[in-house]
This record gives structure tokens, C-alpha cells and sequence, in this order.
């Protein structure tokens, strides 16, 4: 590498060489990293580089540094729990700084979720059914808020997800279900109809006890195309005032 170019770009060059290893497996989980001094004389940089190197990668949970004579930057074990929060963030900036249109957002989500429908109807649990049937009557409150029910409609979806039993499914699905639909609820709540929403809640559940695919499916269908058209005209509707 050369130094003339600037500190952040080397920093983020050793970052990815770093994260591209791990990823090719030749660097395994527990694996120490070479010391900071190392790793500067490795790539012609400053230690301060170095440091600036693992820092990123510790932001993004790849690597743990410990203390102490046995101590330094070890390959973390990365759980998709842990990385879930990672993928709703990055999601959540996706969306909110690229400007995504209400409409490509919705399918997007519709699409991903639609997609482990098959899985859920198979692997259903009590547990998850009794999650889901908890939040419909959550949402049947009479006094809740908008935000609650918002809430209660992620929660709601989260666990039809998870149904799937899929851990790559369960992460992939995050960004859609929980960085995507907050961003629908929001820009919809005031005019939906909660007792359309809880119906088509219904319906879910129902399919995913007598593990019927086609109505789940159905069942999410008609809340995307209900989704989408109510989003239009809220979005309308302000476009006009």
C-alpha cells in the first residue's frame, strides 16, 4: 500500500484484507490476529492505522480484543442474533438516507416474507402461534396507541418469520421485517384499519395451524396490495395539502 494516500482510506483497506480473510476462512474463530506492531510493518502504516483497522472491525462485531499477556485481537464468534441488530440498522439507514419509495420498500418486504411462508406452515410451533395470537389481541385493545399497535404489528410479523425455524432466513428477513415495516406503519397508521389488519392477522394464523400454505400466502398478498394502495393515498393526500 502506499502512504501517500489518507489515513482513513489505509485504515479501511487493512480493515477489509482483515474481514475478507476471515470470510475466506483462513482466519477461524479464536484465531488471534498478529499484534498492532505487526500488522503496521505487514501493510507500511502507522500503528494508529492499525488501530483505526480493528476498531472497524470490532464495530462490526468481527473481532474481540482482550487484555493481559495473552491478550490482543481475536476472530469473534459471530451468532446471527448478534448480527440481527447489525442488519435493522443498516437497513433502517438504507431506507431513510437513499430516500427508497413506499412502494419498493413494501414489495421488497412482501417478497422476502412471502418467501418462507412454505417453511412457517411446516415447522410452526405452539409457542410462535401463541405469540402471534397474543399480539392480535394486543391489537384488538380498543385503547391502544398507534405507536403500540405498530409495535405489536412487528412483533406479530417477527414471529411468523421465525416460524420458518430458519436462523439465514430469520436474519435476512430482519432488515425487511423490522427496519422496513416500522417505516410502513409509520407513514400508514393514521388511516388503516386496524380491524381489516387483525382480519388478515387472523386469517395467517388460521393457515398456519392447519398448515395451509396458499392462505398464508393469500392472506399476505391481500395485505400488500392493501398495504401499498392505502400508502399511496396517504402519500397523495399529503403531496396535495
Amino acid at each position: 500500500m502506499k502512504n501517500a494516500q489518507p489515513e482513513k482510506s489505509l485504515s479501511a483497506q487493512i480493515a477489509d484484507a482483515i474481514r475478507t480473510a476471515i470470510v475466506d476462512g483462513r482466519l477461524l474463530v479464536g484465531d488471534r490476529l498478529p499484534s498492532e506492531a505487526e500488522l503496521a510493518d505487514q501493510h507500511g502504516v502507522s500503528r494508529a492505522t492499525v488501530r483505526e483497522a480493528l476498531k472497524r472491525l470490532a464495530a462490526q462485531s468481527l473481532i474481540r480484543t482482550e487484555r493481559g499477556a495473552f491478550g490482543g485481537a481475536f476472530v469473534n464468534h459471530l451468532s446471527y442474533e448478534g448480527a440481527r441488530a447489525q442488519q435493522v440498522t443498516t437497513s433502517t439507514l438504507l431506507l431513510g438516507m437513499n430516500a427508497i419509495s413506499f412502494q419498493v420498500a413494501c414489495e421488497a418486504r412482501y417478497a422476502l416474507e412471502r418467501s418462507c411462508t412454505a417453511l412457517a406452515a411446516e415447522r410452526r410451533t405452539e409457542a410462535l402461534l401463541d405469540a402471534m395470537r397474543t399480539e392480535i389481541e394486543t391489537q384488538s385493545a380498543p385503547d391502544l396507541s398507534d405507536e403500540s399497535f405498530c409495535a405489536s404489528d412487528v412483533a406479530f410479523h417477527r414471529a411468523l418469520v421465525d416460524c420458518a425455524g430458519n436462523e439465514v432466513l430469520s436474519y435476512h428477513l430482519a432488515g425487511s421485517v423490522e427496519a422496513m415495516q416500522p417505516l410502513m406503519n409509520m407513514t400508514t397508521f393514521t388511516a388503516r384499519s386496524r380491524a381489516e389488519i387483525i382480519d388478515l392477522h387472523r386469517a395467517i394464523v388460521t393457515g398456519l395451524e392447519r398448515r395451509d400454505v396458499a392462505s398464508v400466502d393469500s392472506a399476505l398478498a391481500t395485505l400488500e396490495a392493501y398495504t401499498i394502495t392505502l400508502g399511496q393515498s396517504v402519500l397523495k393526500a399529503r403531496a396535495t395539502r
